[in-house]
Order: C-alpha cells, then sequence, then structure tokens
C-alpha cells in the first residue's frame, strides 16, 4: 500500500525558512520510491486474507472469491514489482484462490448432490482457525510479561547455627558515612593533584589497625584530613573486606555505633553475609 503526495492550492506542501511552499519546484528530483510507505505489514497470507475480508466488511463465511481473489492478486503484484522478497506461500495462497474462483464460476450439474462441499470451506476453516489463534495471542500479549512490565526480585532465605551478629541498620551506615564526608569537606583545601590510591593497599591497612582482635569505632579507621578520595578508597576498601569475610561488622540497635573487627583465622561467615 502506497502514499502518494498530494496537494492543493489553499493549503502549502511545505514551509521553507517560514515561507509557504504552494508548488514544487520544477528543477526538484524525487525518487520514485521515495514517497512510498508501507502501511500494513502481514505475517503470512492467511493474515494478509484476514485483513482484506475485515476491511471489506464481508461475512467470513461467504466470502466473494472474485473480489478477494483481484485484491489479493493485486498486492502480490504490488510486492512483487517493488523487488521486495515475496514468500512462495504467497504465491501458493494466491494459486488455491484462483483455484477456488474457477470451481466456483463452473456450473454445478442438476443431479449433483446437495452435500457437496463448497469450494470455500476449506479455506474458511483455515482463515477461522487463524483468527482464532491470532486473538488469543493477542490476548497473551496483553499480560503483565517480565523484563517488560515488571522485574523479578529473588530472595534467599538461608538458615544456619552459625551464631550471628548483630545486624547493621543501613541508615545509619550511610549517616556515618556522611558525617564522615562533611567533616572532610569543612578540612579540604584547594589542591590540583594527582593521587594513586589502591583499595589493595588500603585493605591492608585497615587489617593491620584490626590487628589487636578487637573492636574498633568506624569512624576510627577514617582519616578525614587527608581527604574525600582518600575516605572513598577507605571505604571501598573496608566493604571489600567485609565481603570476603575478612572482617566483622557489627551494630548492637538502631542508632548505635557501628563497629568493625578482624575475623578470627577459620571463623565461618555469618548467614546474614552471604548472598
Amino acid at each position: 500500500m502506497t502514499l502518494a503526495l498530494v496537494h492543493s492550492t489553499a493549503q502549502p506542501i511545505a514551509k521553507v525558512r517560514g515561507a509557504p511552499l504552494h508548488e514544487l519546484p520544477p528543477d526538484l528530483y524525487i525518487p520514485p520510491e521515495a514517497l512510498e510507505v508501507f502501511l500494513e505489514t502481514f505475517e503470512g497470507p492467511l493474515d494478509l486474507l484476514l485483513y482484506l475480508i475485515r476491511k471489506a466488511d464481508v461475512d467470513i463465511l461467504d466470502i466473494p472469491m472474485a473480489r478477494l481473489t483481484e485484491q489479493y492478486l493485486a498486492y502480490v503484484e504490488t510486492m512483487r514489482s517493488r523487488n521486495l522478497e515475496l514468500a512462495a506461500e504467497y504465491l501458493v495462497m494466491a494459486a488455491m484462490l484462483m483455484e477456488i474462483k474457477s470451481r466456483m464460476l463452473l456450473p454445478r450439474p442438476k443431479a449433483a448432490d446437495d452435500g457437496e462441499l463448497d469450494p470455500r470451506a476449506e479455506l474458511v476453516r483455515r482463515l477461522l482457525e487463524y483468527e482464532r489463534m491470532k486473538l488469543a495471542a493477542q490476548k497473551l500479549d496483553r499480560l503483565p510479561q517480565r523484563d517488560r512490565d515488571f522485574q523479578a526480585v529473588e530472595v534467599w532465605i538461608e538458615q544456619s547455627l552459625v551464631t550471628r551478629l548483630p545486624n547493621v541498620n543501613a541508615a545509619d551506615l550511610e549517616n556515618a558515612w556522611r558525617s564522615l564526608l562533611a567533616r572532610a569537606r569543612l578540612r579540604r583545601h584547594h589542591r590540583v593533584t594527582r593521587d594513586e590510591l589502591s583499595v589493595r593497599e588500603h585493605m591492608a591497612i585497615i587489617l593491620r589497625q584490626l590487628a589487636s582482635g578487637e573492636f574498633r569505632e568506624f569512624a576510627e579507621l577514617f582519616d578525614p584530613w587527608r581527604g574525600v578520595s582518600v575516605l572513598v578508597v577507605t571505604f571501598l576498601a573496608l566493604l571489600e573486606l567485609a565481603r570476603e569475610g575478612l572482617i566483622d561488622v557489627t551494630q548492637a540497635e538502631p542508632y548505635a555505633p557501628i563497629y568493625v573487627k578482624q575475623r578470627a583465622a577459620g571463623a565461618e561467615t555469618p548467614a546474614s553475609e552471604t548472598s
């Protein structure tokens, strides 16, 4: 199906730099295929036939084969003239439509059995079955789909006899981190330098600070005087140590101070830290 450019003198066909354009320039070259827009795409010959039947608003049980065949062949010929790849099933359906049309044009003997099947019966059956499948597919497509209408969340609940340390409140950990950042900004100086910082190096520093095996307060492991970049690397090193199970981070209750301790060698990872 194509659209042709139609214009009139009443309405401008376009605006060029704000000025209305009522006629195309005589030296303007427009390729023949430039104004072609395909409005419908079909998934097969049955889809095309169903579209033509519904568009003509005719009863699918009493299909006018002559008109339907002409419209179908016109579409197929249009597709072939535009050098588009046409599936073989479209040509098979075209041959089937012409056969049904020819059989309906042949005169029937008066002595023919009244129970003789209509030449269109098989086509109607296939169209009705295809329409039911298409409506069912559309109904399924309207149902909520994962990764399109919602995202799945997976939760693992593990039970273990390992002694659990009190859980650290995430909001308190965030507040403690923000407090350290605020203190670092108060002492920040404008210095244009390039620091080579290593997370692994700061992990070793933290482990040396916790070598005594006693609990240390969270803020004691940071040095705000060294700037925000060192604070960030130290915080990343602390998180990496907790992920690798080398330290324990605990809190007695919400809004209570957060403490950090080096985990003893051979101690099992608490279940609350597994993921």
